[in-house]
């Protein structure tokens, strides 16, 4: 059975339409609390959330459905998407919930779902899940005196900021560096500047103060030009942009030069590597990492293995093969030694120490390889048109050929959304006009098309 309400990463839509609904949550949360019920110990789930308005919709829904099902319920509050993962294992708990949308716009929102060893859900048990919200769920209530209960957790943020830090040398600080700290208006937004200010930076604070709206509005990671531009204006060290759940990020060097994923991975497995930490002999990342990264890996002796686009993916092959490192260039940071999903706090901290212990400024420390021409265009797709069947049309099949072949010593990637109505066109190779060619003429072709009707 194919999953059909999870996507890539957990259930998203906008809000207060299917499947992002009051109503959808309530069973989502009765079938996720049936499918983790065991033994006869008092179950707990965790359920944190970022600063959209609708978290507060979504957060009530889930939690009815926990506690009809005999759950009690531990409400985090606004917390990054990683805090989550960690306090599900620290706190015990059979389950953990993030309410999220990530980089999206305040009108999305989403959820995501943890075991109780902090690792996102297979796509065996979001099936699992599925199967139950299809079916009628009343055998699975809990009697009278079985219901759950719910409370506040006022110490969640900080409890996260002391696993954070602890995972930095001892004795090791920030004294003497000053660094830009946009948190998206999103769920970071108190525990990283705390962080970053424990540690001896002096911070510059941006995109801390959500309204329920502004989260990732001209902020954050998907709009790292700002921070750039303050950078340079206040004379900071470096620039550090979360995005909206904190599972991610980019950075600006003293220069305001955008560092992305593959950037910040090089820069961990070069050090990792020389200490002998780096585990795997190399790095797992996305199709959509530079082909500059894959070459800079093998002229050290390390190797690129790559996934399907994702950071489940990432990590369900990081566990598999024994890699400790890994991420994509949207930047997603997967470090297993210390978190249980991408963490962009934690990356953030590993570029400080770096740039610390070098001397050396964030444009000499980040900047690792030298990234060949790439280029990313969506196309968007008229509603109701089922990507998988566009792309597997003739037309189609012969255009993304002939690409591949004048492409030659390059890469093409096509591939359809997981959380949106585009299709993705990337190509990259050591020719920049090849490559835009290449590009727009795929998404004319690919926009020009007979749409496909979902089956």
């Amino acid at each position: 059975m194919a999953r059909k309400l999870f996507g890539t990463d957990g259930v998203r839509g906008r809000a207060n339409l299917e499947p992002m609904t009051a109503d959808t949550a309530l069973r989502l949360g009765m079938a996720a609390g049936a499918r983790f019920v065991r033994g006869d110990h008092r179950h707990q789930v965790v359920i944190g959330k970022d600063t959209r308005l609708s978290g507060y919709m979504i957060e009530q829904a889930l939690t009815a459905g926990f506690l009809s099902i005999g759950m009690d319920v531990l409400l985090l509050g606004p917390v990054p998407t990683p805090a989550v993962g960690y306090l599900t294992r620290s706190m015990r708990a059979d389950i953990g919930v993030m309410i999220s949308a990530s980089h999206n716009p305040f009108h999305d929102n989403g959820v995501k779902f943890f075991g109780p060893d902090g690792f996102k859900l297979s796509d065996q048990i979001e099936i699992e899940i599925e199967q139950l919200m299809a079916n009628d769920l009343a055998g699975h209530r809990a009697e009278s005196r079985a219901l759950g209960r719910a409370q506040r957790i006022d110490d969640a943020g900080g409890r996260y900021i002391e696993a954070v830090k602890a995972s930095l040398p001892r004795g090791l600080t920030f004294d003497g560096l000053t660094v830009a700290l946009d948190c998206a208006n999103g769920a970071a937004y108190k525990v990283a500047p705390r962080v970053l200010a424990e540690l001896g930076a002096r911070v510059i604070p941006l995109g801390v103060a959500p309204d329920g709206f502004n989260i990732n509005q001209e902020c954050g990671s998907t709009f790292p030009g700002v921070l750039a531009e303050i950078v340079q204006e206040r004379g900071a060290d470096i620039g550090i942009a979360l995005d909206g759940d904190a599972d991610r990020l980019v950075l600006s060097s003293e220069r305001g030069e955008i560092i992305d994923g593959d950037q910040i991975m090089a820069t961990i497995a070069d050090i990792w590597a020389d200490e002998g930490r780096l585990r795997g002999g190399g790095v797992v990342a996305t199709q959509m990492s530079n082909l500059g990264l894959e070459r800079h890996l093998q002229a050290r002796g390390l190797h690129l293995e790559r996934t399907a686009v994702g950071d489940r993916y990432v990590l369900e092959r990081m566990r598999e093969a024994g890699y400790n490192l890994g991420g994509e260039q949207s930047g997603h940071l997967i470090m297993t030694d210390v978190a249980t999903t991408g963490d962009g706090l934690l990356a953030a901290l590993q570029v400080l120490a770096a740039v610390q212990q070098a001397g050396r400024p964030v444009s000499e420390v980040c900047r690792r390889f030298r990234p060949v021409p790439q280029l990313l265009r969506n196309v968007q797709l008229a509603p109701g048109t089922n990507a998988s069947r566009l792309l597997g049309t003739t037309p189609i099949k012969a255009a993304l050929a002939a690409a591949e072949t004048r492409l030659s010593g390059g890469r093409l990637v096509v591939r359809k959304s997981g959380t949106e109505p585009l299709i993705r066109v990337m190509a990259e190779g050591d020719d920049a006009r090849l490559v835009e060619s290449v590009v727009a003429e795929l998404c004319r072709t690919i926009g020009q098309a007979e749409p496909q009707a979902a089956e």
